[in-house]
């Protein structure tokens, strides 16, 4: 491909996703297949059936018991919801949503949706959640399995729809400018579709948890039913 198509290439690698298998992952399990398979893995990984109910399991993440929950559309998987298994106070929460906010900051398999989650120290949650109905959730982006000769092949076709070899060889700058806005948009469609976030839930006045969530965003309901 042409020069500008490689430095486009270039500068947009390392949020680039190719293929649609390649899927948000927990623990290294892709989110996706039907629930009976995920359920088996997970149990594979050391989680074990609720008492009461089969579809929920009880284990340890990230140095926490929590349940998790395997949620599908049209029996395939499209979330991993991982709840903490025992509420905690409101200073307690602050701790645990800005030490996972670190985590996830800090974890190169990951990016941000923004530069900073965390909550500040003078910030009274329950006055927050209850007056101002604020949401307190961080959104991050698993980091893609990238190929660069089939991002490259990918993104040549997406260019070729609109223009020719020539016009992009010999591209204006407003062109350029074009080009470079189609790969983008090429590249974060299908980079979104990984997303993992988390938020603070109120479980009872004074206690709160943490959700997170997995989503592949692939299978995820679109409208088909309706």
């Amino acid at each position: 491909m042409k020069k500008l198509l490689f430095l486009t290439v270039s500068f947009l690698l390392s949020i680039a996703a190719w293929a649609q298998k390649d899927v948000t992952r927990f623990l290294g399990i892709p989110v996706d297949g039907t629930k009976s398979e995920m359920i088996r893995k997970l149990k594979e990984k050391g989680f074990r059936s609720s008492s009461y109910d089969s579809d929920i399991l009880n284990g340890e993440f990230n140095g926490y018991r929590v349940k998790v929950h395997v949620v599908t559309n049209n029996n395939k998987v499209y979330r991993i919801l991982v709840a903490d298994a025992y509420p905690v106070n409101e200073t307690a929460i602050r701790i645990r949503f800005n030490h996972l906010c670190q985590q996830f900051a800090n974890n190169s398999r990951y990016t941000a949706l923004q530069d900073d989650y965390t909550i500040p120290e003078d910030e009274k949650i329950s006055y927050e959640i209850l007056v101002n109905k604020k949401r307190y959730e961080a959104v991050f982006y698993q980091q893609p399995a990238a190929d660069s000769a089939a991002i490259t092949q990918e993104l040549k076709s997406i260019l070729l729809s609109k223009y020719t070899e020539e016009q992009i060889a010999n591209a204006t700058d407003e062109m350029r400018s074009d080009m470079f806005k189609m790969s983008f948009e090429y590249m974060m469609e299908r980079y979104s579709k990984k997303s993992v976030w988390f938020m603070i839930k109120e479980s009872s006045y004074g206690e709160y948890s943490i959700l997170m969530y997995y989503d592949n965003e692939y299978n995820r309901a679109d409208g088909e039913d309706l």
